[in-house]
């Protein structure tokens, strides 16, 4: 149950997100659950080898260099979904650091 609550909450707060910030595009409420669905999915699968790849990178830039690779995964499930567009790198990277935000208050509340 608790699973299914996240979901819902973050893919509310993500529609309410890509509505506010600039850059983000989202077709509607099913989009932003397919986003949330497949965010999950990129970082289950795809975020832990960019950052053993990025590793050195990270150190020399004090964790700073996760960010990009957020906003990496962020690009990729752009490209993946037809109802989700970022303008660009800078755009994914504010959604990123946003709906990162949000999504660690989801968790704070929920657990």
């Amino acid at each position: 149950m608790g699973f299914i609550l996240k979901l819902l909450l973050t893919a509310i707060l993500t529609y309410l997100l890509a509505k506010f910030l600039p850059g983000a595009h989202l077709d509607g409420f099913t989009s932003a659950l397919w986003l949330v669905l497949v965010l999950a999915i990129l970082n289950a699968i795809v975020k832990p080898i960019l950052k053993i790849l990025g590793f050195p990178i990270t150190v020399l830039t004090l964790g700073l260099f996760l960010l990009v690779i957020n906003a990496v995964i962020v690009l990729l499930a752009d490209y993946l979904l037809s109802g989700f567009a970022v303008d660009g790198f800078l755009s994914a990277l504010i959604f990123s650091i946003a709906l990162s935000l949000v999504t660690s208050v989801v968790d704070m509340l929920i657990d």
